[in-house]
């Protein structure tokens, strides 16, 4: 070989491996690198088993919920498009006639049934914003880090939340009648006459048993969101300055926004099944709450004392379908304003 010339490397024979002319280095990694294999797929006999487990699963809840919900939200609808009326001149026996709509206009056109829909309009409107408010309060001041014996008030608080709706409405009964309550006693040697079964009295009456029987409950779901809250997020706020105050309305409010729709959405719904409270008032001697005071108690009553099944389930599905809306109209507005932050 000539002074100068390159050196030859000897070509190598075709095969699987490298190409030809490639450098050592790189014919080496290429070597040593494993070559992928085919995707590895979940055998068809596993997908079964696990979606017969999620079946098994799955069973108990669709079950139950057929039961308590499917079936009477049909029955009561089957149940509205008929009338019971009684031949041969109120002698002869009971039968059920095919009334279609009749039902839902005569519920619409009753004044009572219309009423009662105002009612819960003006309970709504003093009872969601001190339920939602009171609760997130509470359950803040719980969580900060001024707050002492926590325990005994998380206990103090869900504790009338343990009490029956009717025990509790019963006791505050007792609480309300004069001649009867300290409460009424000591407010009138106070000075205070205030009458909790009088026209002006009634509404407050009833907001203030179901504050006492549900704000505990809120509170808890409050407070348990705001202990899940990475506390990194609220050591790094209180190190950049952040008070109290705004920690809370900044950092922890937006952070919980999830139950807080929640406890808003539930409430709603709850206020407009408004009926044991009333009804236990209605039976202690008010004369302010009536048999149809809310549209609950307005088919109660259609229902068991006026024996007029088909009017009863009309308004039962007028107040579910008010239900269902409201909760959409809440939904969109909460997923609105979220998609807006």
């Amino acid at each position: 070989m000539a002074k100068g010339d390159a050196a030859f490397v000897p070509a190598e024979a075709p095969g699987p491996g490298p190409t030809r002319g490639t450098p050592i280095g790189t014919r080496a990694r290429t070597a040593a690198a494993p070559r992928p294999g085919p995707a590895r797929r979940t055998p068809l006999g596993a997908r079964g088993r696990h979606g017969a487990a999620a079946g098994v699963l799955l069973t108990p809840f669709f079950v139950l919920f057929t039961a308590v919900t499917v079936v009477p939200i049909g029955y009561a609808l089957w149940l509205s498009l008929f009338t019971e009326k009684q031949s041969g001149l109120g002698f002869g026996g009971v039968r059920s006639v095919f009334s279609g709509l009749d039902n839902y206009t005569a519920a619409l056109g009753d004044p009572a049934f219309r009423d009662g829909f105002g009612v819960l309009a003006g309970y709504c409107v003093v009872y969601i914003p001190l339920m939602v408010g009171g609760a997130l309060a509470l359950a803040l001041l719980l969580d900060s880090t001024l707050a002492r014996a926590r325990r005994f008030f998380q206990l103090a608080l869900f504790l009338p939340h343990a009490v029956p709706g009717i025990i509790a409405a019963l006791i505050w009964v007792y609480l309300y009648t004069p001649g009867l309550s300290p409460v009424v006693k000591a407010m009138n040697s106070g000075g205070i006459g205030f009458s909790f079964f009088s026209s002006s009295g009634t509404l407050p009456s009833v907001v203030n048993i179901a504050l006492w029987e549900w704000l505990g409950y809120n509170m808890v779901i409050f407070y348990a969101a705001l202990q899940a809250i990475d506390r990194s997020v609220l050591e790094a706020a209180t190190v950049d300055g952040a008070g109290e105050w705004r920690t809370a309305f900044g950092i922890k409010l937006p952070l919980i926004r999830g139950s807080l729709v929640m406890v808003c959405l539930f409430t709603v719904i709850g206020s407009l099944q408004l009926f044991t409270e009333p009804l236990i008032l209605n039976q202690g001697g008010s004369s302010t709450v009536t048999t149809t005071w809310t549209p609950n108690m307005y088919a109660y009553t259609a229902a068991f004392s006026r024996n007029d099944y088909g009017l009863a389930a009309a308004s039962a599905v007028l107040l579910a379908l008010t239900a269902a809306l409201l909760s959409f109209v809440v939904t969109r507005l909460t997923n609105r304003k979220g998609a807006k932050a």
